[in-house]
């Protein structure tokens, strides 16, 4: 079984800093942003280590909790052996899990810390991560500052930091059930299109879900995905109806619907901030959903095995939610 329920474990709450361009985008109810991408650090990893640092200090201040309260840290990002989050973790004294999945980071630290708080005498846990534009974009593909031209496939990859606090503590979003991915591939090796790589994981893991947990797709007012973008998400809705007969009509993915069209972002967001970000900001904001099942997709490629012409393996992790009055 991939699949299983948890029952006593909630989100408390959560901070989330934007990027210059995200805070221009469909975003409205964001805590922080920043003005550009140095964030007043001399190197834009640095940025992202405080901008990790940021959100995870600003929500204790917002509980006047301190680290001393929470029983683990868990995070990751997409800089090399998880550079950043290892560097912010520095900064707490408190035991600390990294993990990667890519851009489906957000939702493995949601498993993780779900499991721990669930089935251990652990109470609290605080989550987070992070992406930065121009760390990804030098790291995957080309450094911005030689002007590399992109196809229309290519996403545009989100810069924010997120935290969120878990607890057993009865709040208003309750974790209720997840389902681990696999990892698949299908063949494609271009990494200027990771919403083709990732989408046929996202359906894998949903149609788990759904046969695991006994459920249809009724039984959701939202399936959220993370990061596909405007071109993945249509592949997702093709591949899930023509391989498993599962035709998507409550459904969005948060790359489409995080920039503007006129924000010329390509096929839209990617980035494990991409997710939360939509979430928090927007789709929980709108308080019409007490439903939902987040689908994170994550592309687990590195530089090397691009370069050495190998196709690109991806991951899909879900975590449904409930909405409580």
């Amino acid at each position: 079984m991939a699949s299983f329920k948890f029952k006593n474990v909630y989100i408390e709450d959560y901070y989330s800093l934007v990027g210059p361009i995200e805070k221009e985008s469909r975003l409205k109810n964001f805590d922080l942003a920043m003005e550009d991408y140095y964030f007043k650090a001399k190197t834009f990893e640095k940025s992202e280590v405080k901008m990790q640092q940021t959100v995870i200090d600003n929500l204790l201040a917002r509980h006047n909790y301190t680290i001393n309260d929470f029983d683990l840290l868990i995070g990751g990002d997409l800089s090399n052996q998880i550079s950043i989050t290892n560097y912010n973790a520095l900064n707490y004294n408190v035991s600390f899990l990294g993990i990667y999945s890519a851009c489906a980071t957000f939702c493995e630290s949601l498993i993780v810390g779900a499991n721990f708080l669930d089935n251990n005498p652990l109470k609290k846990a605080m989550l987070i991560t992070s992406s930065h534009n121009l760390n990804a974009e030098k790291q995957f593909r080309y450094p911005v500052e030689y002007g590399a031209p992109k196809p229309h496939t290519a996403t545009f990859t989100t810069t924010g930091a997120i935290s969120t606090i878990l607890t057993k503590n009865k709040g208003k979003i309750k974790i209720e059930a997840a389902t681990i991915g696999r990892a698949i591939e299908l063949g494609i090796k271009d990494a200027n299109n990771l919403g083709a790589v990732m989408a046929p994981a996202a359906a894998s893991t949903l149609q788990t879900h759904l046969t695991e947990l006994k459920r249809d797709l009724n039984y959701y007012d939202l399936i959220l995905t993370g990061d596909l973008g405007c071109i993945g998400s249509k592949i997702l809705q093709e591949f899930c109806e023509k391989t498993y007969n599962l035709k998507l009509k409550k459904y969005l993915d948060a790359g489409c619907e995080l920039f503007l069209k006129s924000q010329d972002t390509y096929a839209g967001g990617s980035g494990p901030a991409c997710l939360p970000l939509v979430l928090y900001n927007k789709i929980l904001k709108q308080k019409k959903y007490k439903k939902i099942l987040i689908i994170a997709t994550g592309a687990l490629h590195s530089v090397a095995m691009v370069n050495q012409k190998e196709s690109i393996p991806a991951i899909a992790h879900a975590v449904s939610l409930e909405v409580l009055s």
